[in-house]
């Protein structure tokens, strides 16, 4: 399976999908214990709000012995009528008794004259039983399109290939176990150091990380990123990264940016990247320092590999690992 923090950072329609599917799954029944429902029959009220209703039904028809009109306050009740009807005949209360059987004979010879009236004259179903119906295609729908993108999401995985990200995350692993140990070369250790591996194919490649003091203090962040591209099609074949540091105590952030052979030879990519920062020349084992107000960054070139295909030699890279490093100003090299 591809590692978590492709799925989460590389994958923006995944991290979508996934909180489309909590959304739902979350709002559901929160919504649902805070619908309040209107304009509906009396068949969705407590029995005792029912019975009440009835007691109130009779009592109109005795005042308007309007069968139409009793029948249809009757249906409203829906299932709860009859046992309704059956506890108020035994319990009438101040009721007119006579009242009660003569309600009780208009329902019993309406509902027996016309067939059609032995269902729920509205025939709706409850606004309750919909809302759910309704969310539930909405979610089995996300499901679906959820399960579609995973499953091509995946599918290299499954098949076997092994994905840019999976070839970084390996790249990194081997390079960690030959960091430089600047003890050895009589530097105060760094604050922070850590390997990133550009590998073609990883078209989203943007590694950033945080700068914090033992006592957990932010002091800045720093990474790299995509800076220029050369050619068309997938996938894409980059020929500059810019490195970049940022120092919380200073206003402008510190950028390189480090070229192929071909770009850095090439005029017109030179122009266009020279606005981005100093422009520098990747070579093996070369070393790159960036500098803040009170930071101080150094990058090394620790592998180098360039492509081959129709694009000149040496126009964009296969593989570029670097080591990062950073010194607070005043512990460090100069």
């Amino acid at each position: 399976m591809s590692s978590l923090f492709e799925l989460l950072f590389k994958k923006p329609l995944f991290v979508g999908a996934v909180a489309l599917i909590l959304g739902i799954i979350i709002g559901i029944p929160i919504g649902w214990n805070t619908v309040t429902v209107v304009n509906t029959t009396p068949d969705v009220l407590r029995f005792d709000l029912q019975e009440d209703y009835l007691r109130m039904a009779i009592d109109s028809f005795g005042v308007n012995p309007d069968p139409n009109l009793a029948v249809q306050r009757w249906n409203n009740l829906g299932a709860a009528a009859a046992p309704a009807f059956s506890d108020i005949q035994k319990n009438p209360g101040k009721m007119n008794p006579a009242v009660i059987r003569a309600y009780g004979q208009v329902i019993q010879t309406v509902l027996t004259s016309t067939s059609a009236n032995t269902a729920k004259p509205s025939g709706r179903f409850p606004l309750g039983a919909i809302i759910l119906m309704v969310a539930l295609v909405v979610l089995l729908a996300v499901a679906v399109a959820a399960f579609i993108f995973l499953r091509r999401l995946l599918g290299k995985r499954s098949s076997g290939e092994v994905t840019p990200t999976m070839q970084m995350t390996e790249i990194n692993r081997e390079a960690e176990k030959n960091k430089t140990d600047f003890t050895t070369l009589g530097v105060a250790p760094p604050v922070t150091q850590n390997m990133t591996t550009y590998v073609l194919g990883d078209d989203l490649y943007d590694e950033s990380f945080s700068i914090d003091t033992q006592g957990g203090d932010f002091l800045g962040e720093y990474g790299v990123g995509v800076s220029e591209i050369i050619g068309v099609g997938d996938p894409k074949k980059v020929t500059a990264l810019e490195i970049w540091l940022f120092d919380k105590n200073d206003i402008k952030t510190a950028t390189k940016v480090l070229m192929s052979a071909h770009a850095f030879s090439d005029g017109t990519i030179r122009a266009r990247l020279e606005p981005k920062g100093e422009l520098v020349l990747v070579e093996p084992q070369k070393t790159v320092m960036l500098e803040t107000a009170t930071l101080q960054l150094l990058a090394k070139v620790v592998d180098l590999q360039y492509g081959n295909g129709a694009l000149p030699s040496n126009s964009f890279f296969e593989r570029l690992t670097l080591e990062l490093a950073i010194w607070q100003k005043g512990t460090q090299p100069a």
